[in-house]
């Protein structure tokens, strides 16, 4: 190889193709490489554990790759001045252990940046890396999708709740909704647990915490793979409405579940689906729901609000509804018309 010991830095807020592809160039011409994350504790970045793993995930199959991270207390990086590179690089040169014969910098470096001026011996490598930024991306992340690596994209995908009663197309517009942006929808697991005696009339207890758990993996797995967003059909709460037609202690102890799953469960935006079109029974559905869908609608909210999640109403035929959703989820995603 060309070199012995090369650096790779950058702060990697976020980490796009661009860095990628200067990692691999860099690795290819090391017998060692070490990538520095930059890390402005008061800058309001990305959780550097967060930009760690990525770079981690990224270079685990390259056995001389090491990540080191490097943590300076400027308040802009403007503020980050000489004196302070230079005791910085002496860090680096600590923990790199050894004669550093290269520095590697994507073309938006020159000759006069920190990395010559703090190791004018080694020879200044610059890669070409396209004209995209992290500054550029970081103005709108899913109008520059293409530039997000794979084990970037989960820590951006937008989560859109959709809720709601019995028979309010929910499960619908969610896979429209996912059909529209390409990407995926996590379909209401307790569809098909109820379905394991045949019917749901005779659940057992242990169905619903089976649901209230499915649910929640199903959803971390769905998200490693969704394209900008991820629609889910419901949620713990709404499995929760449900445990509350139920008797005896094993309503408390699911329901306390739901409570728990609640509390760590974060949305991106909610949409409730209003009890305004034709209910339809499909012979699983509760009647005594349908003889008072306002009602029961209105019980959801309360609990939704009680639990501090906010929503926003979808009503209209199934076409203005579908229209509704695709401008809030556009207006979401910074895609919408003027963005």
């Amino acid at each position: 190889m060309k070199f012995k010991c090369g650096i790779y830095g950058g702060s990697f807020n976020p980490l796009h193709i661009g860095h990628v592809r200067c990692i691999i160039n860099a690795a290819n011409q090391c017998e060692k490489l070490v990538i520095i994350i930059s890390n402005g504790v008061n800058r309001n970045e990305i959780d550097v554990r967060v930009r760690y793993r990525w770079i981690y995930k990224l270079t685990r199959h390259l056995p001389d790759v090491r990540i080191m991270i490097l943590e300076d207390g400027a308040e802009s990086k403007a503020a980050y001045d000489e004196k302070q590179w230079l005791t910085d690089a002496e860090k680096v040169r600590k923990f790199v252990g050894m004669p550093i014969d290269a520095v590697f910098c994507g073309s938006d470096y020159d000759e006069n940046s920190f990395w010559k001026k703090c190791y004018p011996d080694a020879e200044l490598v610059i890669l070409p890396r396209d004209e995209v930024s992290s500054t550029k991306i970081r103005k709108n992340i899913y109008r520059h999708w293409e530039w997000i690596p794979n084990v970037v994209r989960p820590y951006f995908v937008k989560k859109v709740l959709l809720i709601g009663g019995e028979s309010t197309g929910k499960s619908t517009l969610s896979q429209n909704l996912a059909m529209h942006y390409n990407t995926n929808f996590m379909e209401e697991a307790g569809r098909e647990i109820s379905e394991r005696s045949g019917t749901d009339l005779l659940m057992l207890p242990s169905d619903f915490t089976d649901i209230l758990l499915t649910h929640k993996q199903r959803e971390i797995e769905l998200l490693q793979s969704s394209n900008m967003v991820l629609f889910e059909d419901t949620d713990c709460l709404i499995t929760k409405f449900f445990i509350g037609f139920l008797e005896g202690k094993d309503k408390e102890r699911n329901s306390a579940l739901a409570d728990a799953l609640a509390m760590v469960n974060e949305y991106d935006m909610i949409l409730f689906c209003e009890p305004d079109v034709k209910f339809v029974q499909d012979g699983d559905r509760s009647e005594v729901i349908a003889a008072d869908r306002e009602k029961y609608s209105r019980q959801i909210k309360e609990m939704y609000r009680a639990h501090g999640f906010d929503f926003i109403s979808i009503n209209g035929d199934y076409q203005e509804r579908y229209e509704k959703a695709v401008r809030l989820v556009d207006d979401l995603l910074g895609l919408g018309e003027g963005e």
